[in-house]
């Protein structure tokens, strides 16, 4: 399993920034380039994706709107950082009104059940709302490195993934760009989308907008990357409250998608959890996964990762100037044993 950093790293060797179809893959071409509608990819069965319903109804159109109404006064993500993004300036995380793609291609790198036969379909978007110190992928979080893209664009390359076979549309640090990505899946959805859609971020999530994506995401795959807000609060620039709001918005994520179910191996809705093991238990893991088996279950589906390393400013920060031992992750692996965890990816 290639992991996340040397696979953005590959795209941008392969084909510079904002490769799209990077990789070794076929590049991104518009669903008309590739022979018209959209095929009936292999995505796990004969699974409805919850957002055909909402738009439907008009249902997801409402809920558009308000996520679009956020932005006058920024209250996308915990930071609440009041920016009018509509009138053009950026929040804190960079972004106005407009937004930037790094890249859109198969991902064979994500968790075997997300992957399956043919990869993830996966839409790395520029900027973040989060902005760990510790970034593996900070030139797209931290510079915003990517192209600017439309929603006509951005619903082309959910298209395109999917007449490739992806088994999902992963949106990679989606958090602050919301109501673009229920725009295009509008327009997407009138061009015969249907896989599930995966919402991959970092955790620091408002329960209002949660609630606002109830039955558009079929697939949560959030981090939970501390347990200790005062802990986190110089790794992640000042992000306060940053456990109390992960703890909220993935309990309102496992309420609306559940365990993670699968077809045939292949994930098609569910949650689950990811969670990096960092030097001298700085992440929690202890706690975390005390909390995982008593808020949400035993059989809950998590990545205990193993494969932190110091990137971006992590050198300014000790310890996370280096590598995780075996010994801390041995360690790690004895806490989610000993919590009754199960299901491990």
């Amino acid at each position: 399993m290639i992991s996340r950093r040397k696979f953005i790293k590959a795209c941008f060797a392969a084909a510079g920034i904002a490769a799209f179809g990077s990789c070794g893959s076929r590049s991104w071409a518009s669903p008309r380039a590739e022979g018209g509608a959209a095929n009936v990819p292999e995505h796990g069965g004969a699974y409805r994706p919850r957002y055909l319903t909402l738009a439907a109804s008009g249902e997801l159109e409402r809920r558009e709107q308000e996520l679009w109404k956020k932005m006058d006064s920024c209250s996308l993500c915990p930071r609440m950082c009041g920016t009018n993004r509509m009138a053009g300036r950026k929040g804190i995380c960079s972004s106005d009104h407009t937004f930037r793609v790094a890249s859109a291609t198969p991902h064979h790198g994500e968790e075997r059940p997300l992957v399956g036969r043919n990869g993830s379909g996966t839409i790395f978007f520029s900027n973040c709302n989060l902005l760990c110190i510790f970034c593996q992928n900070w030139r797209i979080a931290h510079r915003g490195e990517g192209r600017q893209t439309s929603h006509a664009q951005l619903a082309d390359m959910m298209i395109s993934l999917q007449n490739r076979g992806c088994h999902n549309i992963n949106l990679v640090t989606p958090s602050h760009l919301s109501p673009h990505i229920v725009t295009a899946l509008r327009l997407a959805i009138d061009r015969g989308l249907n896989v599930p859609l995966l919402y991959n971020s970092s955790g620091y999530e408002t329960l209002e907008v949660m609630q606002l994506l109830d039955g558009v995401v079929d697939i949560y795959l959030p981090d939970f990357k501390f347990q200790d807000s005062e802990i986190a609060i110089p790794f992640l620039q000042g992000a306060q409250n940053y456990a109390e709001y992960a703890a909220v918005a993935i309990k309102e994520m496992h309420r609306q998608v559940g365990t993670l179910t699968q077809a045939d191996g292949i994930a098609n809705r569910g949650l689950l959890i990811r969670h990096l093991v960092l030097p001298e238990n700085l992440a929690g893991t202890d706690v975390f996964s005390r909390w995982v088996a008593s808020e949400l279950g035993a059989d809950t589906h998590l990545n205990i990762m193993s494969q932190y390393s110091p990137q971006f400013r992590a050198n300014e920060f000790p310890p996370l100037n280096r590598r995780i031992t075996q010994r801390e992750f041995e360690q790690a692996m004895r806490w989610a044993r000993q919590a009754g965890l199960r299901n491990f990816h």
